[in-house]
């Protein structure tokens, strides 16, 4: 299996769900079947079929997070080079398609969110981006079409 790529921001924050899941979450839904129980036939009792079915979801995200937790390669930001675009970057683009200027933070695909700027390395732009510097143009193959950007400025986040 293929090692996934987080950054230690990254690693902290699904480290930190498991927890509040496997202490917090666990403890709740507990109650919640218990107090479903408590009132009686479990065959029509909707509120225990809903206990049940949050359980089953909280189940399969600790079993997700812990597997992706078994195999994850911790990028350190204090080892790569400052001067290209890397996981845990802040980017600086002028997308030349658009016309417009935009920033992505580039971070390993279990932490992505396109909606709040953090790209996967491992998606269209985020694998065009890797190894750029500031000055030099990256092209992204994309469902629309190809998509230049031309670099501005990286930071490390």
């Amino acid at each position: 299996m293929e090692k996934k790529v987080l950054t230690q921001a990254g690693l902290a924050k699904l480290e930190n769900e498991l927890n509040d899941l496997k202490v917090n979450a666990r403890k709740d839904i507990a109650q919640k079947i218990k107090e479903a129980r408590e009132q009686g036939d479990l065959s029509e009792n909707a509120e225990y079929d809903a206990a049940k079915e949050e359980q089953r979801h909280i189940e399969a995200r600790i079993a997700e997070l812990e597997a992706i937790l078994k195999n994850v390669a911790v990028v350190d930001t204090e080892d790569i080079d400052e001067n290209a675009v890397n996981v845990g970057h802040t980017v600086t683009v002028f997308n030349e398609n658009r016309g417009i200027e935009q920033k992505y933070h580039i971070v390993g695909s279990s932490e992505a969110n396109a909606l709040k700027g953090l790209i996967s390395n491992e998606s269209p732009i985020g694998r065009a981006l890797l190894g750029h510097r500031i000055g030099d143009t990256a092209v992204a193959e994309a469902p629309v079409g190809e998509i230049r950007f031309r670099i501005l400025d990286i930071a490390r986040t």
